[in-house]
C-alpha cells in the first residue's frame, strides 16, 4: 500500500470517530509498517494527529495485527 493511499484511508476513518474506526486505523498502520517501516507509521501518526484522536503513539508496534 502506498503512503498516499494509507493517508486517504485513515482520513476516511477519522470522519467516523468510533472504536471500530480506531481498529481499522491500526490495521492500516500495520500494513504501512510491514511495507514502509516504523518511520512511515510514526510520520502518519504525527501528521494525522492520531495520538490525540485515537491514542495511537509514535513508536507503537502494529506488526502483530493481521
Amino acid at each position: 500500500m502506498k503512503l498516499d493511499r494509507a493517508r486517504e484511508l485513515i482520513e476516511v476513518q477519522l470522519q467516523f470517530k468510533s472504536g471500530y474506526n480506531r481498529n481499522s486505523v491500526r490495521m492500516i498502520l500495520a500494513e504501512v509498517q510491514k511495507i514502509h517501516g516504523q518511520g512511515a507509521v510514526d510520520q502518519l501518526i504525527r501528521e494525522l494527529d492520531l495520538e490525540n484522536r485515537f491514542d495511537l503513539k509514535p513508536g507503537s508496534d502494529f506488526s502483530g495485527l493481521r
